[in-house]
C-alpha cells in the first residue's frame, strides 16, 4: 500500500476509535440533564443516584474521548501537512474555537459538575449540568463545521501569492447549509446511541432482577429521549439528502449505483454487483426497485433529474441530451452545481496550473501587468481546482467504491430503521409497567447498543468513503494531502496506535462494568 493509503488507514482508525466515545458523551449529558431536572422537581434521592451513576460512567468514557481525540488532532500535522497548509486559515480557526470551547466551558462546567454535589445549591448544580451538556455539544458544532467545510468549500479564496485558501466570510463557513444540517444530524444521532448505552445496561439490571426501580426509571427517560432524537436524526437526513443531491452528486450517483439516466429515478432497495463493465462500473443484478422515490428523496419530485456518474464524467455536445431534464434542476444553482463534466474540468484546471506558474513567475520579474494578466485567466478557471491531478484518460481514480458505498450505506440504513421499532417497543413495555417480565424484550435492549454502534460507525465511514477521491471536494486530492514521510513509520505508527486504542477500549469496558456491577449497591450504602 502507498503512503497515501497507510495514511488514510492510520487516520481512519483514529477517527473510528474515536468515534465510539464522542456519541456517547454527546447524548448521555443531556440525559443526565433531564434526569437531574427531574430530581429537582420532585426531590426524590432515587433520581439523585440515577444522575450519579450515569454521570461516573460519562466520566470513564470522556477520559478515553479526549485521549483519541488529542491523537486525532494532530495527525493532520503529521501525517497530512500538504492538507493542513492549504486550510490552515479556514480549518483551523473551527478547531481552535472548540478547543477553547471544550476546554475553558465545556471541562471547568464538568469539574464543577462532578464536585459540585453538597457544596452547592440543588438548582445551581442543575444550571451547571445544563451548561455542561450544552458547551458540550456547542463544541461539537465547530468541528463539524470544519468537515462541513471540506465537503462544500465556501466563504474562502485562493491566495496565490501564498498557495493557501483565506477565509473571508467566517459566518459562511459555520452556517454553509450543510454544516448547520450536518451539526444537527450529528447530535441527534448521538443522543440515540447514549439512549441505547442506558438501555443496555438498564436491560441489563432488569434481567439480573437487580436495581428494578433504577432500571425502570432510566428505561423510561432513555428511551423517550431516544423515539424524540430519532424524528429530529430522520428528518436531518432527509435535508441532508438533498444537499448531496444538490453540491455533491457523484455521492449520490455512487451510492446508488446510478450508471445510466431515466426521468423519474427509481430507488434500488438491493443490490447484486457482477462482472466489470467498465474498470469502474460493476454490473448491477437482481435490483428490486421503488418506481421514482430516488428522484422524490433527492428533489421532491417524482420525475426529477438525477445525474448519473457517466454524466458527470463524460457528457458533453457528443452525447445525446434530454433538454427538459433540465427543467427539474433547482432554478437557483449556479452553472458547476447543475452539472460538472469531470473529462472538461481536467483540462481546465491545467490551464489554470500553467495560469498560476506564469503568475508567480510575473511576479518575480517584477512584472505586475502581465502577472494580473496570467491572475485573471487562473481566476477563470479557479473553480475547477484540484482537477489538474487526474488524468482524462483514466476517470475511474474520481468514482467511490461502488459497490463497497453501496452496501455500506444499505446496512447503515436497516440498522437505524430497525432500532426505532425496538424503542417502541420498549417505551410502551416501560411505560405500562410490562418491562421486568418481557425477557425477550429486555434481551433485544440490550443487543440493541450494538446496533446502535455499528449505526455510528457506518455512519462515518459513508460521510468519509463519500468524499473519496477529495480531501477538499473539487479543490484538492487526497493522494496530494499527505506528508512526506517514510511509509515504514506511517505501518509502525498505525499498528502501534491499533494496540494502543484497542487496550484504551478494553480498559474503558472493564472499568465500566465494574463500575455497573458494584456502584448501585455502593450507592445504597
Amino acid at each position: 500500500m502507498s503512503l497515501v493509503d497507510w495514511s488514510r488507514a492510520q487516520f481512519a482508525l483514529t477517527a473510528l476509535y474515536h468515534w465510539i466515545f464522542v456519541p456517547l458523551t454527546l447524548g448521555i449529558i443531556f440525559i443526565i440533564a433531564i434526569m437531574e431536572w427531574i430530581y429537582v422537581k420532585t426531590w426524590d434521592k432515587k433520581w439523585e443516584k440515577t444522575v450519579k451513576f450515569w454521570m461516573k460512567l460519562m466520566a470513564i468514557n470522556f477520559a478515553i474521548w479526549v485521549a483519541t481525540w488529542i491523537i486525532l488532532e494532530f495527525e493532520f500535522g503529521t501525517n497530512w501537512s500538504n492538507y493542513s497548509w492549504f486550510v490552515w486559515d479556514i480549518f483551523w480557526a473551527p478547531l481552535a474555537i472548540e478547543w477553547i470551547m471544550a476546554f475553558f466551558l465545556e471541562s471547568v462546567m464538568m469539574a464543577v459538575m462532578f464536585w459540585g454535589w453538597g457544596k452547592m445549591s440543588k438548582k445551581a448544580h442543575l444550571r451547571v449540568t445544563w451548561l455542561t451538556a450544552i458547551g458540550t455539544n456547542l463544541s461539537a458544532i465547530w468541528i463539524l463545521a470544519a468537515n462541513a467545510w471540506m465537503q462544500l468549500p465556501v466563504g474562502m479564496q485562493f491566495n496565490p501569492d501564498t498557495m493557501r485558501n483565506e477565509m473571508v466570510n467566517f459566518w459562511e463557513v459555520i452556517f454553509s447549509p450543510i454544516a448547520m444540517n450536518k451539526f444537527l444530524h450529528v447530535v441527534s444521532t448521538s443522543y440515540t446511541y447514549a439512549a441505547a448505552f442506558i438501555v443496555m445496561v438498564s436491560s441489563w439490571y432488569l434481567l439480573k432482577g437487580r436495581e428494578k426501580e433504577f432500571a425502570k426509571r432510566s428505561l423510561l427517560v432513555a428511551s423517550t429521549f431516544w423515539l424524540i432524537a430519532s424524528i429530529v436524526a430522520w428528518i436531518t437526513w432527509d435535508i441532508h439528502a438533498k444537499e448531496i443531491s444538490k453540491h455533491q452528486p457523484m455521492k449520490l450517483a455512487t451510492m446508488e449505483a446510478l450508471y445510466n439516466w431515466q426521468e423519474g429515478e427509481w430507488l434500488k432497495i438491493f443490490a447484486l454487483f457482477g462482472e466489470e463493465e467498465a474498470p469502474w462500473m460493476p454490473k448491477v443484478s437482481m435490483a428490486p426497485e421503488i418506481p421514482k422515490w430516488l428522484s422524490f428523496l433527492a428533489f421532491s419530485d417524482v420525475n426529477a433529474f438525477v445525474p448519473w456518474i457517466n454524466d458527470l464524467l463524460y457528457w458533453n455536445n457528443e452525447y445525446y441530451f434530454d433538454e427538459k431534464a433540465w427543467k427539474y434542476l433547482k432554478s437557483d444553482w449556479s452553472e458547476e452545481q447543475r452539472i460538472v463534466w469531470y473529462v472538461d474540468r481536467i483540462p481546465s484546471w491545467k490551464i489554470a496550473i500553467k495560469a498560476l506558474y506564469d503568475y508567480r513567475e510575473a511576479k518575480k520579474a517584477w512584472n505586475e501587468e502581465l502577472a494580473q494578466e496570467k491572475l485573471k485567466i487562473f481566476r477563470e478557471h479557479e473553480k475547477d481546482f484540484g482537477f489538474g491531478y487526474f488524468d482524462e484518460t483514466n476517470l475511474s481514480e474520481l468514482i467511490p467504491n461502488v459497490p463497497l458505498m453501496f452496501y455500506t450505506f444499505r446496512v447503515m440504513v436497516g440498522v437505524w430503521s430497525v432500532l426505532p421499532i425496538i424503542f417502541f417497543i420498549i417505551l410502551i413495555a416501560t411505560y405500562y409497567d410490562k418491562i421486568e417480565n418481557k425477557r425477550w424484550i429486555l434481551r433485544i435492549g440490550m443487543l440493541s447498543f450494538l446496533l446502535a454502534f455499528l449505526g455510528q460507525e457506518l455512519w462515518w465511514v459513508v460521510a468519509e468513503l463519500w468524499r473519496q477521491p477529495w480531501t477538499v471536494q473539487n479543490m484538492l486530492p487526497t493522494k496530494m494531502s499527505s506528508s512526506h514521510l517514510n511509509v515504514r513509520s506511517v505501518k509502525l505508527t498505525f499498528f502501534l496506535f491499533l494496540v494502543i486504542f484497542t487496550a484504551l477500549l478494553i480498559a474503558e469496558i472493564k472499568i465500566m462494568l465494574k463500575a455497573i456491577v458494584d456502584w448501585p449497591k455502593i450507592a445504597e450504602k
